[in-house]
């Protein structure tokens, strides 16, 4: 059996980390785009006129991204590659607009719903899909050849996509049902000061909503800073403020959503899958079934048992979300953290069209959020993020071990417990749930101590 060792750069969303620390500095941007740029062009797939392949380069708002997405044009570039440039434009945008293009490739320079001081990049392939680990080992593989330039005949040409906006504005729309509009609905939503500012306002509002926007003004420090989905009292405070029907927050390039109720109650990820999934099984719509994540909430896989919804949990990371979901044949997916996959849709997570399926679903019952998820109370979950310096097989710890076991027997089966490393920091995670509140603060707060004590920290 072949043994597949894991990606130096690559985590499970692409590369990401401090700005000016490799590996988000710009020579190594230059490289890697050199990088990418070759193994495009080996794949013999030449889309533009001028026979070369040909990749579009999206990103957020954070202040680096001039500098980094400068050096990545100027890497595939000198590989032979033709730029396309939308300038800020959400992650599941870029995806679309990739496959709506013809293009080979699609890259988003972003860190997601992490603060201005770090940045990161990921990569889709030409059906708006995630690239696959054989593609992010090829590229990385080639970020140790020596960068020559091609001839100045075969160097890669950049031009703006100045439509791009519009064009992914049009299509968030057009996933919405044609006989129903927002009409009479005031929606909050936070942009947080990300890549969806000029966009996710419109979709809503030319829907029919009466849009009340924050976390609009981007400048290039204050992404995701006090707002958006990673900080809910603010959609919550906001809500309340202008007297909404609903609140949408989004993440600072654009994949992730939570929402509140007209009472500032929060539904995360889980919940809206949840939603998504109720109304499509009474609309005889559910392909399948829903695959969750290793997080995903205990009482929303009991309730899908309840209602004969077959349910899988995959990794967590919204690409292994998609991955089981195209295996399996299934359209909707997701994690509690607010990414959500409705494959039907979109080939990835989009916060925006997410939102407008369980907008849906509020319209076609007549229903709040509240009312849509009457009978299903979440478990309480402690998560604790415990810095490690290097990667260590953590679960080889014998009192580490012993101390999961004595909490899953004390929980039973109404309880879990999770360790796992992050795809994406230097963090071990420890998520205790079950139906007790304080059985699983104490054994989160257990396992996490003896963890740490084993580490030295």
């Amino acid at each position: 059996m072949d043994v597949i060792l894991p990606n130096k750069f690559f985590g499970t969303d692409g590369i990401r980390g401090r700005v000016g620390d490799d590996p988000i500095t710009p020579e190594f941007f230059m490289r890697l785009g050199y990088s990418a740029g070759k193994v495009l062009i080996s794949d013999g797939m030449y889309l533009t006129k001028d026979k070369r392949p040909a990749v579009l380069i999206g990103k957020d708002t954070r202040i680096s991204g001039y500098m980094l997405e400068s050096a990545l044009e100027a890497g595939l570039s000198a590989a032979g590659v033709d730029v396309l440039l939308t300038g800020p434009m959400p992650t599941p945008g870029v995806a679309y607009l990739t496959r709506a293009l013809r293009l080979q490739a699609g890259i988003v320079i972003s860190a997601s719903h992490n603060s201005f001081e770090d940045n990161g990049i990921k990569f889709f392939s030409s059906l708006g899909c995630k690239l696959s680990d054989k593609a992010e080992k090829s590229i990385e593989a080639g970020l140790s050849a020596p960068l020559i330039s091609m001839s100045s005949s075969h160097l890669g040409k950049a031009k703006r996509v100045n439509d791009a906006p519009g064009r992914y504005i049009e299509f968030c729309k057009s996933t919405f049902p044609y006989h129903l509009d927002l009409h009479g609905m005031r929606i909050v939503v936070d942009c947080a000061h990300g890549a969806t500012y000029d966009i996710a306002g419109y979709v809503l509002h030319e829907l029919g909503a009466d849009v009340v926007l924050i976390g609009a003004q981007p400048d290039g420090l204050n992404i995701n800073q006090e707002c958006g989905a990673m900080h809910s009292e603010t959609i919550q405070q906001a809500v309340k403020k202008h007297k909404a029907d609903i609140g949408i927050a989004l993440d600072g390039d654009g994949d992730r959503l939570i929402m509140v109720d007209n009472k500032g109650r929060l539904y995360d990820g889980d919940q809206l899958v949840c939603i998504i999934a109720k109304h499509r099984q009474n609309k005889d719509s559910l392909n399948g079934g829903v695959v969750g994540t290793l997080m995903t909430n205990l009482a929303i896989e009991n309730h899908f048992k309840k209602l004969g919804i077959p349910f899988v949990r995959a990794k967590v990371g919204d690409r292994y979300v998609l991955e089981l979901l195209q295996k399996k044949g299934w359209e909707l997916g997701g994690e509690g953290s607010g990414h959500i996959v409705c494959l039907d849709k979109h080939s990835t997570g989009d916060g925006i069209i997410s939102a407008l399926q369980v907008l849906h679903a509020m319209k076609d019952a007549n229903r709040t959020l509240a009312e849509l998820l009457r009978g299903v109370t979440l478990y309480p979950q402690q998560l604790i993020n415990i810095k490690i310096t290097e990667r260590l097989d953590f679960l080889a710890i014998k009192s580490v071990k012993a101390a999961q076991i004595k909490a899953e027997n004390d929980l039973g089966s109404q309880g879990r417990v999770l360790l796992r490393e992050s795809g994406t920091e230097l963090l071990v995670r420890v998520m205790v749930e079950g139906e007790s509140k304080q059985k699983v603060k104490h054994w989160a707060k257990y396992i996490a101590n003896i963890l740490r004590k084993e580490i030295n920290l």
